[in-house]
């Protein structure tokens, strides 16, 4: 096992080296510059879509737009927004933050991209349901002849959802609890089994319903506390941003129980959670996306390009900040303890919102994910393979509750770089259907409902 996990760290060496984090970030501006920064420039035009009803137009989909955003969300805001800004602080120093900004910016475009052609190219399954993702986009976009990759995107995509998707975050909600509560993993395991169970096995209709009303409550409810701690702190924030600009482009030296950290180390920390954390890139949030009740591609590009929005712009940041505000930055500390010891600063009950908003946050994933591999899976194996994968997938929660994951956190960090390779190369040769469609839904010759 040793060997075995020694080969999966060299090969995570390479693929999570420069030449990815170049093509992920590379690829978000080429998409921002070519769209003429359209993602950032109707950011109040996409909040308005999110919540704006279409009743008066034709639609197709299963979910509405605002289910498909939590759908997404609920996959993306986890250990991410909490412990993932917390270890990219406590290895790359401040400048870290910085880097994960950058990457959020790009990524918005990486993700209105991927709703664009997710909901242009997307099909109906045999049961009815609109199904749709890379492996869609790229059979249906670039032809027959790129049907491997797709299928490679698939099989990357329907094995990794076991992975970060299910085992990992089982097994982070039955630490925090065990930790904080005393709770024995193996209980919390079964009671996530069967709360999932409930949800999963109603398919996306249930998966979407509870993701809409779960995710925002508990968003919410973290960003409240985590602004609470920023409020406290107020008169110290222009000196965290300042440090946080500093370390970006000068690196940062070691004090206290930080080990110091160059420029490069800031950048890399900074872009693989940001990654990590919303998943920009990746291919995953099209699949929600593609099942979305709409009329335009680009308009359900729009509200998708909101989750990189919220989970690192906003969720993210407040993590970051009141890490670096509370001073405990430096203090040895890393991962979800680095954050509870921020919170626990400001407040008594500091430590109950980390341990509950990352328990939380986690189920949520699981439901999320699991959509995802079934989606996957599906286009590999038909509709028959649905209900049996729904079982496995529920009856492997309690296993993620009780193992030690180190080989499976290796694993699922190599099968999300092979999904984000095809995916990426797909963007890449999608652009000018992305660009056309948007300079046409956004041209003043447009039908009504344009800004």
């Amino acid at each position: 096992m040793e060997a075995l996990l020694g080969i999966v760290s060299s090969v995570n060496g390479v693929l999570w080296g420069p030449p990815m984090l170049l093509l992920i970030l590379g690829t978000g501006l080429f998409l921002t510059i070519g769209m003429r920064f359209i993602t950032l420039r109707k950011i109040g035009y996409a909040f308005g879509q999110l919540f704006r009803g279409r009743k008066s137009t034709p639609q197709e989909g299963d979910i509405s737009p605002f289910n498909a955003l939590m759908t997404s969300l609920s996959a993306t805001v986890g250990t991410g927004n909490i412990a993932g800004v917390a270890t990219a602080i406590a290895i790359g120093g401040p400048g870290a933050l910085f880097w994960m900004w950058c990457t959020a910016l790009v990524g918005m475009a990486t993700k209105y991209a991927e709703a664009v052609l997710a909901v242009n190219y997307r099909e109906i399954d045999e049961d009815g349901r609109h199904v749709g993702g890379p492996m869609y986009y790229i059979k249906n976009g670039l032809g027959q002849r790129w049907l491997w990759l797709g299928t490679a995107f698939a099989l990357f995509g329907g094995l990794a959802g076991f992975g970060i998707g299910n085992l990992v975050q089982a097994n982070s909600v039955a630490d925090v609890l065990q930790q904080s509560y005393q709770v024995p993993k193996g209980v919390t395991g079964i009671a996530m089994a069967i709360l999932a169970g409930l949800v999963i096995i109603g398919g996306l209709r249930r998966i979407a319903s509870v993701a809409g009303k779960l995710v925002p409550v508990m968003a919410l409810a973290y960003l409240g506390f985590g602004l609470w701690v920023l409020i406290i702190h107020f008169s110290a924030i222009p000196e965290a941003i300042a440090l946080v600009l500093r370390s970006a482009f000068t690196g940062h030296a070691a004090g206290g129980g930080f080990a110091g950290a160059s420029i490069w180390l800031a950048i890399r920390m900074g872009v693989a959670r940001g990654v990590f954390s919303n998943e920009a890139g990746l291919g995953s949030a099209p699949i929600a996306h593609a099942a979305a009740k709409t009329d335009s591609p680009v308009r359900q590009g729009t509200i998708a390009m909101l989750g990189t929005f919220i989970d690192t712009l906003v969720l993210c940041s407040v993590t970051g900040l009141a890490i670096l505000l509370t001073g405990v930055w430096d203090s040895g500390a890393t991962g979800a303890p680095l954050a509870a010891a921020a919170f626990g600063s400001a407040m008594p009950i500091g430590k109950h919102v980390v341990s509950i908003g990352l328990a939380v946050f986690a189920f949520t994933t699981i439901l999320g994910w699991s959509y995802y591999s079934e989606r996957c899976l599906e286009f590999l194996f038909g509709v028959k393979v649905i209900m049996p994968f729904r079982l496995v997938w529920i009856a492997v929660i309690p296993l993620g509750a009780i193992w030690k994951l180190n080989f499976v956190w290796g694993v699922a960090d190599m099968l999300n770089g092979l999904m984000a390779v095809p995916n990426l190369l797909a963007l890449l040769l999608l652009s000018p259907v992305v660009f056309r469609l948007t300079r046409a839904y956004f041209s003043p010759a447009q039908s009504p409902g344009q800004p």
